[in-house]
């Protein structure tokens, strides 16, 4: 066959290549009269390429153009620029990773392909068979640090890479799907967070050992099951509320399905991002962990206001069970947490995978440093979250009533009148079973009121005597809430707080009538603090209803400093769920962020006391009547909630730019 050499870099001269002699080990017997060119170029030229007949603006390491002509079979291009990072990445000779190139090149022109798994297996094998006659190793054989896997769980690995995962193929997105669901499981009520270490980590790993360039959104497709199925694990609870209440459930039941496929789409298009990114751009290795890691950060960031904003479970909460790693995030808050831990992970794999990569080591250790630094000063929070000696406290009691949302579906209106009166007789035998306290505040969960607001009095409130915090429906000119009454024990309202971040498809419709929606509430107006006057002076709280205490910031005025967050709820929608459960770590988490204890009071639990270093010092657990007593302490001003949310995520974007710069000058040393 004869080879046409065209040197339009002249820098490839110096490589003294036998291109001829390696193209013609790659040419199938019919095709040996054949011709070829090869034409040597840098990135610049590639790129032009690649834009002009690809769409693609970026270079590559090789571009076949086949002419399908038996005689003329094509043309190659070859770029020396990225042929050269690639080989030092890989750890070989560039003549090694050229004659690999061309090899490949040849392949494409003679019909070869690698769309689909079962063509991209047979081209493999082409290439390895062809590559070790010209004494060459298996290109893909060799991504890790030791040959032998000694410094990485080197069988488990191997095993892995036996599987021959290929994009696009069944395996690839039905190994996606599963690392989805494995995540998944660092969460409460489960707490296994070595399983979502393993789930991102494998999957980060999954999507760096692929060299081929693809584009943006095919990088993203790529990476969807995995954030589709990691996201339904995640909220799949969300339509238990379905099924609470029959007349619901019988009008709503039908969106079941369509729910659970919206909540895979939203996900898969959110939750896959990072890995997106990373496959798309396929940066050196310690620059795609920083990235990755940034990426993931700014998409929990993005979450607090996508489509209404549902920022639940941060990949920090993971560590809920390690008390000093998890009050790191006083300092710098859930998104600077998820970002050293995801950081950890994609460093860790990158050290794995790459070949005396010193740049690689750097990078995982500035992200046990910055472990360390957090734990140091986690540790100091949960000393300012201490007791303090000091006056008494008022005394809180918290009413959980654990009962059905439903005691009886009324058929008139002297029916519904009496079962609202039977709920008022309930709520004052289990707020006052305990006569040896006198309580200062009795705290009521969200929507516990089965009357309808409509004036200032509260005649329940000087039934008991005392001051009441109660959720109820709330109606003023034409419009409905969701609020918050504080009532003194005269019975009269002294305040009322309106829910002002309502949940979509539940309290409004964030698409109009598009989808079905059981509530049509009107927010209210947002942060403010409350002052109940109490025998031991003023108790000042931020009142939260409901999931408000899951978004960063959303709470407390600033530079305000409270004795207590009161939170109430209901998370008798959510059953037994992990749902439940994965709710009160969102508490836990906000107390550390913000230094201040909360009061959560949830209708049928976990209703808790929660010092301000995420330690729930009480509770009531799940399906458990009654009322639990406590008081709050320890509130103080963490860094986090000092600096605020969106100014940390500047932080942390300049501080990757940073050790970035950092590698630069680090890798040319190494």
């Amino acid at each position: 066959m004869k080879v046409y050499i065209n040197y339009d870099d002249k820098n490839w001269k110096k490589y003294n290549i036998d291109f001829e002699k390696i193209a013609n080990a790659a040419v199938l017997p019919v095709y040996n009269r054949a011709e070829v060119s090869i034409t040597l170029v840098n990135d610049k030229q590639i790129r032009a390429l690649n834009k002009q007949y690809r769409g693609i603006d970026k270079p590559t390491n090789v571009l076949s153009f086949e002419l399908g002509d038996d005689v003329l079979l094509g043309d190659i291009f070859i770029s020396l620029s990225t042929v050269k990072k690639q080989a030092k990445e890989a750890g070989i000779s560039v003549v090694e990773h050229v004659a690999h190139m061309v090899v490949h090149g040849m392949l494409h022109l003679q019909g070869f392909d690698h769309i689909k798994e079962k063509d991209a297996n047979i081209m493999e094998n082409k290439e390895i068979q062809i590559l070790k006659k010209l004494g060459y190793k298996n290109p893909y054989d060799d991504e890790f640090s030791c040959a032998d896997k000694s410094c990485c769980p080197g069988k488990f690995i191997t095993w892995i890479e036996s599987l021959k995962i290929r994009e696009n193929g069944f395996l690839w997105y039905f190994t996606s799907a599963i690392l989805g669901i494995i995540t998944s499981f660092g969460f409460a009520p489960f707490n296994l967070w070595f399983l979502s270490l393993f789930g991102i980590g494998a999957m980060y790993w999954l999507v760096r050992k692929q060299k081929n360039e693809v584009s943006f959104w095919k990088a993203w497709l790529l990476s969807f099951v995995y954030g589709a199925f990691y996201g339904i694990s995640m909220f799949w609870w969300v339509l238990n509320s379905i099924y609470v209440i029959p007349e619901l459930a019988e009008q709503f039941a039908v969106w079941t399905i369509p729910a659970l496929i919206g909540i895979g789409l939203v996900c898969g298009l959110v939750l896959s991002l990072p890995f997106a990114v990373i496959r798309y751009m396929q940066r050196k290795s310690p620059y795609s962990a920083i990235l990755f890691a940034c990426v993931w950060a700014l998409v929990l960031w993005g979450r607090e206001w996508f489509l209404t904003g549902f920022p639940w479970n941060p990949i920090s909460n993971i560590t809920m069970g390690m008390p000093i790693v998890i009050n790191s995030i006083s300092l710098w808050g859930s998104i600077g947490l998820s970002f050293v831990i995801v950081g950890l992970i994609a460093s860790f794999v990158e050290i794995c995978r790459n070949k005396h990569k010193k740049s690689c080591l750097f990078v995982f250790c500035v992200y046990i440093v910055l472990l360390l630094i957090g734990c140091v000063y986690g540790y100091h929070n949960m000393k300012l979250s201490d007791r303090e000696n000091v006056s008494p406290y008022p005394v809180i009691r918290i009413v959980q009533p654990a009962k059905s949302a439903v005691y009886k579906s009324p058929t008139s209106r002297d029916e519904a009148r009496n079962i609202a009166n039977q709920k008022i007789r309930d709520l004052f035998i289990w707020a006052t079973e305990d006569t040896t306290i006198s309580p200062d505040i009795i705290v009521f969960p969200e929507t516990t009121y089965p009357y309808t607001m409509v004036n200032k009095s509260f005649p329940f409130a000087s039934i008991l005597n005392t001051n009441v915090v109660m959720g109820a429906n709330y109606y003023n000119d034409g419009k409905y809430y969701n609020s918050m009454i504080i009532a003194d024990k005269s019975g009269d309202v002294q305040h009322l707080y309106s829910k002002s971040h309502l949940v979509p498809f539940g309290e409004y419709g964030p698409f109009g009538g598009l989808v079905p929606t059981p509530g049509h509430l009107t927010p209210g107006d947002g942060k403010e603090l409350i002052t109940i006057n109490t025998r031991y002076g003023d108790f000042v709280f931020a009142p939260a209803i409901c999931y408000e205490i899951i978004f960063s910031d959303s709470l407390i005025p600033e530079g305000a400093l409270p004795n207590a967050i009161i939170n109430i709820t209901n998370d008798n929608w959510f059953g037994t769920t992990p749902g439940v459960y994965q709710h009160l770590d969102m508490v836990r988490r906000y107390a550390i962020e913000s230094g201040v204890p909360v009061v959560r009071a949830n209708y049928s639990g976990i209703s808790a006391f929660v010092s301000s270093d995420g330690n729930v010092i009480s509770m009531l657990p799940v399906g458990q009547t009654g009322s639990l007593d406590g008081f709050v302490w320890g509130t103080h001003f963490t860094p986090y909630r000092m600096v605020g949310r969106n100014l940390w995520m500047a932080f942390i974007l300049m501080f990757s730019i940073f050790v970035s710069i950092s590698i630069s000058l680090f890798q040319k040393r190494d």
